[in-house]
Parts: C-alpha cells; sequence; structure tokens
C-alpha cells in the first residue's frame, strides 16, 4: 500500500513539473498611468515682439517695482507727448494764419491735412476743423497715463503686457490682431490688440482717448483745464474716463487714487 502511495505521488509530482511551464503567468505589472501618457509639458505663450521686459512679477519690494515699471514707461510716454504738442502747434499756427487771412504753403497743407486724417477729421483746413483739432490733439498728463497703464496692465504682470506689449488693455476686431481673451465669450469677436514696441501701443492709446466719442467728456475737461499742473489735471480728467472700464465710477475712483498715491514714484 504504501508503495502504492509513494508512486502515485511520484507521478504526479512529475506530471506537474512537466505541465507548470504551460499554466503559469507571470503576474502583470500595475501601470501607474505614467508609462501610458507622458507627462504634459506646460504650455509657455511666446511673446508676439521682441522686447526684453523687466520680470515685475519677481519684484517683491512694491517700491523696486513701482519704480522700474514707471521708468520704463516715462520716456515713452514724454515722448509721445511731445509729439503731439508739435502736432498741435502746426494745427493752431495754421489756424492764426486762417484767422489773419494769410495764405498757407503747400507743404503745410500736406502737414496738416496728415495730422487731421490721423486724427480721423475731415482734411478741410477751415476755422470751425481746426478748432475741433485742438480738442482732440492734445497732452494727456503723465501722472494719469502712468496710473491708467498700471491698473490695466497690473503693474506689467497681465498676459496681454507681457505677450503684447499691450499696457492699457486696448481691443482690436479685426481677427489675429492680437490675443484672443481666455474669457470671452463664445459669441464675442474682439480681441485684446498686440504691438511690437512699446512706443507703438503707447501712441495707439493716446489716440483711442484723443479720438473716441466716449471720450469726449475727458477732452472737454482738458481743454478747459489746460493750464493746470500735471497730478491735479490728471485727476480731473479721470472722471472722463467713466466709459474705460464696465466699472464705470469704480475704474474712475481707483485711477484718481492711484493717481495721488503713486506721484512720489513719478520724476517727471
Amino acid at each position: 500500500m504504501l508503495k502504492i502511495t509513494f508512486r502515485v505521488v511520484a507521478i504526479s509530482f512529475i506530471t506537474f513539473c512537466l505541465l507548470y511551464p504551460f499554466i503559469w503567468h507571470a503576474p502583470k505589472k500595475m501601470s501607474t498611468g505614467s508609462e501610458l501618457t507622458p507627462p504634459v509639458e506646460p504650455y509657455i505663450e511666446e511673446p508676439l515682439h521682441n522686447v526684453i521686459l523687466p520680470d515685475f512679477a519677481q519684484m517683491h519690494d512694491v517700491k523696486t517695482k513701482k519704480t522700474a515699471f514707471f521708468n520704463l514707461l516715462l520716456p515713452v510716454v514724454k515722448a509721445e507727448n511731445q509729439r503731439i504738442t508739435n502736432e498741435r502747434a502746426q494745427i493752431d499756427n495754421a489756424l492764426t494764419d486762417i484767422e489773419l487771412d494769410i495764405q498757407l504753403e503747400l507743404q503745410q497743407i500736406d502737414d496738416v491735412k496728415t495730422i487731421l486724417t490721423r486724427y480721423k477729421l475731415p482734411t478741410e483746413i477751415s476755422e470751425a476743423n481746426l478748432l475741433v483739432a485742438l480738442n482732440r490733439i492734445d497732452r494727456l498728463p503723465i501722472h494719469l497715463v502712468l496710473s491708467q497703464a498700471a491698473n490695466e496692465s497690473g503693474w506689467g504682470t497681465s498676459r496681454f503686457t507681457r505677450i503684447g506689449l499691450n499696457f492699457f488693455g486696448q481691443w482690436c476686431y479685426k481677427k489675429g490682431c492680437g490675443l484672443v481673451p481666455k474669457s470671452r465669450n463664445i459669441n464675442g469677436q474682439h480681441e485684446v490688440a498686440a504691438f511690437k514696441s512699446i512706443e507703438q501701443g503707447v501712441a495707439s492709446y493716446f489716440l483711442n482717448v484723443n479720438t473716441h466719442p466716449a471720450y469726449q467728456d475727458l477732452r472737454d475737461i482738458r481743454q478747459e483745464h489746460r493750464e493746470m499742473d500735471s497730478v491735479t489735471l490728471a485727476t480731473h480728467l479721470a472722471t472722463g474716463l467713466t466709459r474705460y472700464s464696465e466699472r464705470g465710477q469704480a475704474y474712475v475712483d481707483e485711477i484718481s487714487e492711484m493717481i495721488i498715491s503713486n506721484q512720489r514714484y513719478i520724476s517727471e
């Protein structure tokens, strides 16, 4: 009996050894997902310009950030104001000649018509048209411009500023003219304008404020108070910006507060 039992066990063991390679499968390795899908690299949006901006987001000292921001834009704003002053002088001289019945020279006529076209006015050189031009062609206070730039650009940190040099939140409506806002309505057509230089963006802002019907109140206030000092005039003109933002009067109040609180960082 013992021999039979031993023989059965032996045969069973030998059979198992012969069949084992065919019935055993290595356990499958559990996947964590990383082997199936490679990690997604964060998308970095490339600038649409060649300007190297200061990294304002890394400036944690408030005084350092504000001073750097204003110093970046100040010479550009001054240059644009000077260019506008020269244009205004040409219009003013032409108006004086008309009032004195002095015939304008051909080059003078061409120059005046070019300016009128730029400011979206009829090219008729008449006393009435030139008076309208003087309402549009005028400087903007440095403190107002820089305060709006700081507000609209998040002190130079916004996507639209970093990628498109748009410091003033200006819109455009031609496809491809700028950056599509991530929060744009599905039926929206506007983009946030992109510029190739800081100078181009500042000039566009000035032209917008000096020509758009929404800012006629600002231009009328400016014409009435041209001789005020920069800070005082800036706070007065801010009241004409209720239509610059959907926030209306709250936006005006914020810009006015910024004009006053940041004047010590601006060296004219």
